[in-house]
C-alpha cells in the first residue's frame, strides 16, 4: 500500500460518515443538517429545544440526529453557541 492510497482511504472514511452507502440519504447528518440551517436563518437565534422544536416541523430527526447536526455545523464553523446559551449562524 503506497501513502497516496492511505491519503485516499481517509479521505473515503471522511465522506462516508456524512454521506454513508448503507443508510438511506434522508438520515444522512448532511441532509439533515440543512434543515437546522433553515431553521436558523429565519431567527437570529434558537434555545435548543426551541431549535429542535422548529426543526421537527419540518423534518422528523432524533434528538441525537440534530446533536449530530449541530457538532458538524460548528466544527465547519456555520453554528455557535452565544454568550447567552443559544444557538446562532456564523456571520
Amino acid at each position: 500500500m503506497h501513502l497516496s492510497d492511505v491519503k485516499f482511504l481517509k479521505i473515503l472514511t471522511n465522506t462516508t460518515m456524512l454521506l454513508p452507502d448503507n443508510i438511506h440519504p434522508d438520515n444522512s447528518i448532511y441532509y439533515n443538517g440543512a434543515f437546522v440551517i433553515e431553521s436558523l436563518t429565519k431567527e437570529r437565534s434558537y434555545k435548543m429545544l426551541d431549535l429542535y422544536q422548529e426543526v421537527k416541523t419540518k423534518k422528523q430527526m432524533t434528538f441525537s440526529v440534530f446533536i449530530l447536526c449541530l457538532d458538524w455545523l460548528y466544527l465547519l464553523d456555520v453554528a455557535n453557541i452565544n454568550t447567552k446559551g443559544e444557538i446562532e449562524l456564523c456571520s
